[in-house]
């Protein structure tokens, strides 16, 4: 049952992580996913999640492939690098469950539809390490499209305008219990060209991409 994500669907204009949510509630819904995840694996059940992104292309999914392994030998990190085909930007969370409810699918494919945004180029310049063991990209100026496209995605899944939500542009490199302080590096740029429906079957290391929405050629 993907039960939180069927509750959220209820309410006609609202859904998961944004609308009527404050974001004084975030952790509060983190630690309820982990607690979830955490009573399905006890009943043998496996774990699924939906959610929109931002994925590089091919060859600069190659090219982080590469940073993060040196990077990853520069700090003497344990942790596994993500398989390329892996690295993503994620813009929103939809939910999480076992199975995936063709309505739910069907009711953010038709609300995203309407998404409006030109291709713009993005670009990481920083690494670091975020307090729950993630080591990842970051930017300044060079990911303002991404909280642009974040803020209309969101938009369009809400169904009306809403003040600016909470979001920091990232893409995870690999996990590890060692912290590393932020500090630049050659910037990773590329242009997003469209926004991709991911569902990823949690523990079984595998990401489907459901849908795909073009963004406007510039």
């Amino acid at each position: 049952m993907f039960a939180t994500a069927f509750e959220t669907f209820q309410r006609p204009l609202s859904l998961r992580g944004v609308g009527d949510r404050r974001s004084s509630e975030l952790p509060a819904r983190r630690l309820r996913r982990m607690h979830d995840r955490a009573a399905w694996a006890r009943q043998g059940l496996a774990a699924d999640r939906l959610f929109f992104a931002v994925l590089p292309d091919p060859d600069t999914a190659a090219r982080i492939a590469d940073l993060a392994g040196r990077l990853r030998d520069h700090h003497g990190l344990a942790g596994k690098v993500l398989k390329p085909e892996h690295f993503h930007v994620t813009l929103f969370h939809v939910g999480d469950g076992v199975g995936l409810p063709p309505d739910v699918v069907d009711v953010v494919s038709e609300r995203s539809a309407c998404l409006s945004m030109p291709a713009f180029r993005v670009a990481f310049d920083r690494v670091g390490s975020f307090r729950n063991g993630a080591f990842v990209l970051r930017g300044d100026d060079g990911t303002i499209g991404l909280e642009v496209l974040h803020q209309r995605l969101s938009d369009a899944l809400d169904g009306r305008p809403r003040p600016a939500r909470p979001f920091t542009p990232h893409l995870t490199l690999l996990r590890d219990n060692q912290h590393v302080a932020e500090h630049p590096i050659t910037p990773i740029a590329w242009t997003v060209r469209e926004v991709v429906l991911v569902h990823s079957l949690l523990g079984r290391t595998a990401h489907r991409h459901i849908a795909r929405l073009p963004l406007a050629s510039a």
